[in-house]
């Protein structure tokens, strides 16, 4: 007789589980993943336990573009936070790549410059946050949030109006040197040789060469010490 009541019972707990399965999949919010890259241990130590305390998902921690570029194609972050000035690839041309193999992610670059120039060259190579790295204890979660939902987030301290001399396109301003002339310039700059270089891109030394005259003719500097300030000018290296 207890029969139908004992199956009743076993019954209603896995009918009440998947009941509140469906309601918690239809409510359920998942956390923002985010990647991390900064060559300073202590401040990406810093942001981790920041975003973890505001119920972000921190998945990756990366010390150089390079490393940003690879972990952001494999781990499919929301949102990826690049240091500007890194070893190896600089936090813009990280930005670069990472929007070329994984176009969905949203990229902030954190940065001690607000000249215009930094800002524009960030903004053509699709970054969606710029973020002084003064401010971004304060605008770091606003930022991401921003970022998030579709919008363009600058930091407190940089003026707006630089947007629209961005939307404006300035043809000068424009940096002539392709991704790949960009990467070798910064390894140059590094004071890496022609054989290291090669090594790091996976190219013969005669391409490295062939990369150095061409950037070298197009900049009209053709000095290594000029190669370095103007890498310096740029944010691809810190002097």
């Amino acid at each position: 007789m207890n029969a139908p009541g004992m199956r009743r019972a076993r019954q209603e707990p896995a009918e009440e589980n998947e009941r509140v399965g469906i309601n918690a999949s239809r409510g359920l919010k998942m956390a923002t993943r985010v990647l991390l890259a900064d060559d300073h241990p202590i401040f990406l130590q810093g942001m981790k336990v920041l975003l973890e305390r505001e119920k972000f998902e921190v998945v990756g921690l990366a010390s150089d573009g390079r490393q940003a570029v690879k972990m952001a194609e494999k781990l499919k972050p929301d949102v990826v936070i690049l240091d500007l000035a890194m070893p190896l690839m600089n936090g813009l041309d990280a930005a670069r790549e990472i929007g070329k193999v994984s176009p969905n992610i949203k990229k902030i670059l954190l940065t001690n410059y607000t000249d215009e120039q930094y800002i524009l060259d960030a903004l053509r190579a699709g970054v969606n946050g710029y973020l002084v790295k003064t401010k971004a204890a304060a605008d770091l979660i606003q930022a991401i949030h921003e970022v998030s939902r579709g919008a363009l987030y600058l930091s407190s301290g940089v003026s707006r109006e630089l947007l629209q001399a961005y939307l404006e396109n300035e043809a000068s301003r424009v940096n002539p040197l392709s991704g790949r002339e960009r990467e070798v310039l910064q390894l140059i700059a590094e004071g890496k040789t022609t054989k290291e270089i090669a090594v790091i891109l996976g190219v013969s030394p005669k391409t490295v060469e062939t990369h150095r005259m061409r950037l070298m003719d197009k900049l009209d500097i053709h000095e290594t010490a000029g190669l370095v300030r103007y890498a310096i000018r740029r944010g691809v290296i810190q002097p």
